[in-house]
């Protein structure tokens, strides 16, 4: 009776181990199922530069440390991996370098404190004679092609690109009327490394009045005021958070407008990732015009910015001082003194 029953023992036994297994054997096959695949170190085809069409699928990134994977002793295969990064033009970081369509960030940055770049911006201000002001721009600025950098790092190499925006302003004491619009494109070709940036750009601009503002001033003139400028700029960083620019504008064409303009300026921000609690940054931007005889207009800026990457744009916010030639060209005439607090964000 009891070897019967260490014989009955020992079959359940035997089975709750086999039971057991086939359960462990599924639970782990669904686990692998769910991770992505290992790819093989030695296949760099496998690995390309710059996105690339995968009907539907996301497009490729530039390697880094996951795409390595450890020896079969436990390892990482280091030679394997440098011989994988020179195989497809990248050093030992995965940066490349290469031909890209549509590539992350800008070679050439905005100038932080210049109001008639091409961003998304809302400043809220009091302006002297002037009242309460929404001085708003709805546009941007991206990269088409560029023959430089890839990935997350600070974008270096040859880039074109194209920009535009219009830039609103509202008279908040009207019902938020709109007094008058200026509309911006342009054609920028940049040059950089991580210190010294060149841009040769194209830009139209073209200034209008408000239908409101037309309507509550029956009498003003309305001016056709237009430019077709071609723009040379420099920038460098002395340091990696200062940068001093330069740029001197010539139109090709004009109505009212005259034919030179030059800007210049000093930025300071976060060049690289800065988290969730941001960093501050601070900008000065001088704008003289010829029509106006060579004055313009002085803008200082001050605040608080975020930025997720050295490629990425940076969002800001903070307080700005506005003394000059109206940066509205429908009054390029006018003087204006504002003070307000805004938003921007720059490509």
């Amino acid at each position: 009776m009891t070897r019967i029953w260490i014989q009955k023992s020992l079959r359940f036994t035997q089975r709750a181990i086999t039971g057991c297994c086939l359960v462990l054997g599924c639970w782990c096959g669904m686990a692998m199922g769910r991770a992505d695949p290992p790819t093989p170190v030695a296949e760099a085809d496998a690995f390309v530069l710059g996105p690339v069409d995968r009907s539907g699928t996301e497009a490729d990134l530039p390697i880094d440390e996951s795409s390595i994977y450890e020896s079969a002793d436990g390892t990482l295969a280091e030679d394997m991996r440098s011989a994988v990064y020179a195989s497809n033009g990248m050093d030992g970081r995965g940066s490349g370098f290469g031909w890209q369509l549509m590539p992350q960030g800008l070679i050439y940055r905005q100038y932080l404190a210049g109001v008639k770049e091409s961003r998304f911006r809302g400043v809220w201000s009091n302006g002297k004679g002037e009242g309460n002001l929404l001085d708003a721009s709805l546009g941007g600025q991206v990269g088409l092609l560029r023959y430089g950098s890839f990935g997350n790092g600070k974008p270096v190499g040859w880039q074109l690109g194209i920009e535009g925006a219009g830039q609103v302003r509202l008279d908040l004491d009207q019902d938020a009327d709109v007094d008058a619009a200026d509309f911006r494109m342009g054609v920028p070709l940049t040059w950089g490394d991580e210190i010294t940036q060149v841009k040769f750009a194209y830009y139209h601009l073209s200034s209008h009045l408000g239908d409101e503002f037309l309507l509550k001033n029956p009498g003003y003139q309305r001016l056709n005021y237009s430019r077709n400028v071609l723009v040379l700029g420099y920038s460098i960083y002395p340091t990696e958070l200062w940068r001093v620019y330069a740029e001197i504008g010539y139109a090709v064409s004009s109505d009212v407008s005259q034919p030179w303009e030059t800007q210049f300026g000093i930025d300071y921000a976060p060049n690289g990732a800065t988290g969730f609690h941001g960093a501050p940054f601070a900008a000065v931007n001088a704008h003289l015009r010829q029509e106006v005889d060579f004055g313009g207009n002085f803008v200082f800026q001050a605040g608080w910015a975020w930025r997720r990457s050295p490629a990425s744009g940076m969002l800001r916010t903070g307080v700005e001082y506005y003394n000059g030639k109206s940066d509205q060209y429908s009054f390029y005439n006018l003087s204006e003194q504002k003070v307000g607090y805004g938003i921007w964000y720059d490509y």
